[in-house]
């Protein structure tokens, strides 16, 4: 019986010694999953998208890409959008709408990227009129508020994506982006923070961020290089405000990690801080002799090299 009872403890010694040992290597992949899954915003490749729409799919998810965002379906059925994702393993994340698009016809929006799989719909630029200190301003507020009330009963989240334009402050000295959060509760509009522009409007990204702890499912990762004082439209460069000048030796749209704005602070606070849930690469114009598909790779390679 001793022996027995020895061995049973050597037995249970050794099993302890196991799960321990286990409980330890478990901890990289606990670690691992704390890192948030990176989508790429298709307006980063739009012709490439127009062009092929399937292909362009599989080009970004061999890059690493988990996820999409759309911005644009090119006239392809939202079903069959749908069963290419699944197909090539990515997420359709969400979708840039124009709002007029919406305001127009909100259910056959909801009714075509639910289709799709997204999880969100996105205001994706407003028109001058819109802005802050704009004559439309406080109707777009409105407007916003009951596309969200719509999206949320239809099982979406409406967000946001800001420029640099909201950051105009109202009379009040509040930003007009900040008044838009306020007056639209959190349950119908969740913010699509664009750090780039972020930054370009002198903020500090990741702290700014901060301040939508637990409203910003979605982040924008943007880069942008610029030299001396902005000289002319930046909106140029990607075509808005057309008739204005272009000066992309003063300012021009960069690959993660070849600009000014610091990825891997914002990172860090999306992931640990934020509650965040999922980055999403954005570069509006090529630059630094690179194509479309290249700087999105090249974002990726980057964000890879920083533990992304």
């Amino acid at each position: 019986m001793k022996k027995i009872s020895s061995l049973l403890m050597a037995v249970a010694a050794m099993f302890m010694v196991s799960c321990g040992g286990n409980a330890q290597k478990a901890a990289p992949a606990e670690e691992a999953a704390a890192k948030l899954p990176v989508g790429v915003q298709l307006y980063s490749v739009r012709g490439d998208m127009e062009a092929d729409f399937k292909g362009t799919l599989q080009k970004v998810k061999a890059m690493g890409y988990d996820g999409v965002e759309f911005a644009g379906l090119f006239g392809n059925d939202p079903a069959q959008i749908n069963a290419w994702c699944k197909e090539i393993g990515l997420e359709p994340i969400s979708a840039h709408v124009p709002l007029a698009e919406m305001l127009e016809d909100i259910d056959k929006v909801i009714a075509d990227y639910k289709a799709i799989g997204c999880t969100y719909i996105v205001v994706p630029y407003v028109t001058e009129e819109r802005r802050p200190g704009g004559e439309l301003f406080l109707q777009m507020v409105e407007e916003i508020r009951s596309i969200g009330q719509k999206a949320k009963e239809a099982g979406l989240t409406l967000l946001y994506h800001n420029h640099d334009f909201e950051f105009k402050k109202l009379e009040s000295g509040e930003y007009g982006l900040d008044y838009l959060y306020s007056n639209v509760p959190a349950d119908l509009l969740q913010t699509e923070l664009d750090e780039c522009w972020v930054k370009y409007s002198g903020l500090n990204p990741a702290e700014y961020l901060l301040k939508y702890s637990g409203r910003s499912p979605v982040v924008h990762l943007k880069d942008f290089y610029q030299e001396g004082e902005q000289e002319g439209d930046p909106y140029a460069l990607i075509g808005l405000n057309e008739g204005e000048e272009k000066k992309s030796s003063a300012f021009e749209f960069r690959p993660l990690g070849h600009g000014v704005v610091d990825i891997a602070a914002i990172v860090e606070a999306a992931t640990n801080e934020v509650g965040s849930k999922w980055l999403v690469v954005e570069q509006d114009k090529p630059s630094m002799g690179l194509t479309p598909l290249e700087c999105a790779a090249k974002s990726r390679a980057y964000l890879k090299s920083i533990g992304c």
